[in-house]
């Protein structure tokens, strides 16, 4: 089954029910739980895993009574601010749905937005300082934009309330790999709880890992939102890109799970993967628009290796080789960050979309005055 259309049923007419219905359980006794009181944390990508454990906490929370909703709930995006634009404008559609919902019902819930540092965008560290295009040997984008914000976060409503609940859309039967990560955690006894591997004070639940795909698929296309609607704009947007999201990731161990064949949903920047299929899923299905997005990234990942691009010396000032021998290139060349921006700022006016801030501009100059002063060569630029 994949992400097709699926007519909207009753409770009583779908044998998907008793599932649904399990899991809003299971959720409820969770919240409930006197042994847990600290607050859930939901990581929100907008994907259909992470919309689907977000409608299941919804229900969940609207089968308690107002006097019973003590526990604080943090629903949780993170915003690489290079994001698939008809992906990040989908999580804002329904971020917004989200926010007007808790306000019409009261709910204990607070939607937030991470994103990197000013200093540590991918613009800025890949055209102000010269970091070379990502790969999968060195995906310093991970860290960076979705690591650091988000687990920021979860740290300090650690420190506020002394733990943290926090809620993932992961299931056992994405991967072989992810299965392998799910079954070699343990829950803490008598509890749903996995201690997080590098966030002190913070738990992991997952209430979807035993669902199937087409569980989940089900699930959307016959359930009407509890925000209002259905999730048919989601299922129409897996449909037209012919990928699957990068899920959030909150530590290097799960960043497998971002650039690869099983996560098209990510940056529209990832040189990580071989190819962007969901930009081109979007092309293919008539949005001709997203063609020099692919295309720059496609030239981006082309000169990440090229020896005219890079520089001798890396950032440590060190001239460096591998074991074999081979020369180890240092970051990209002002030049290089100069032909860079200025195929940015063109594929930018083609798309009639910003792709990059006034801000970040700035930062960028900063970093190649420093650079270039430091070096000497400001008077010949």
């Amino acid at each position: 089954m994949s992400a097709d259309y699926f007519p909207l049923n009753t409770m009583e007419t779908n044998p998907i029910a008793d599932t649904w219905s399990e899991l809003i359980g299971d959720i409820k006794r969770e919240y409930l739980s006197e042994a847990n009181i600290y607050p859930w944390i939901i990581g929100f990508s907008g994907g259909k895993d992470s919309t689907v454990l977000t409608h299941a906490v919804f229900e969940a929370l609207m089968t308690i009574s107002p006097s019973r909703r003590t526990r604080p709930i943090h629903i949780v995006s993170n915003d690489t601010l290079v994001e698939s634009p008809l992906v990040i404008t989908h999580l804002n559609n329904v971020s917004r749905k989200i926010e007007q919902a808790i306000a019409d019902m009261g709910l204990p819930i607070t939607v937030v937005r991470t994103q990197p540092d000013p200093d540590k965008t991918f613009w800025v560290l890949l055209i102000g300082k010269g970091y070379p295009s990502p790969n999968m040997s060195m995906r310093w984008c991970t860290d960076r934009l979705k690591i650091q914000p988000t687990s920021g976060y979860i740290k300090n409503q650690v420190s506020e309330a002394g733990a943290a609940i926090v809620l993932l859309g992961v299931r056992r039967d994405e991967s072989q790999a992810r299965q392998r990560s799910i079954d070699k955690r343990h829950n803490i006894e008598g509890t749903r709880l996995v201690p997080h591997e590098s966030l002190a004070g913070a738990f992991i639940y997952r209430p979807i890992m035993n669902l199937t795909v087409d569980e989940v698929w089900e699930i959307l296309g016959t359930y009407h939102a509890p925000w209002g609607g259905t999730h048919h704009a989601l299922i129409k947007l897996y449909r037209d890109s012919e990928g699957g999201e990068c899920p959030v990731v909150l530590s290097s161990d799960e960043a497998p799970g971002c650039g690869t064949s099983n996560s098209r949903f990510g940056c529209w920047t990832c040189t990580v993967v071989e190819k962007d299929k969901s930009l081109q899923g979007f092309v293919d299905a008539g949005k001709e628009h997203f063609q020099p997005l692919i295309e720059f990234r496609d030239w981006l990942k082309s000169i990440r290796n090229s020896p005219a691009m890079r520089q001798l010396i890396r950032r440590n000032g060190k001239l460096s080789f591998d074991t074999s021998g081979k020369h180890i290139p240092g970051p990209f060349t002002i030049q290089a960050r100069q032909e860079i921006l200025r195929r940015l700022l063109k594929v930018q006016s083609a798309f009639g979309e910003p792709l990059i801030s006034d801000a970040e501009m700035q930062l960028i100059y900063k970093h190649w005055a420093d650079e270039l002063q430091a070096t000497g060569e400001l008077a010949h630029v």
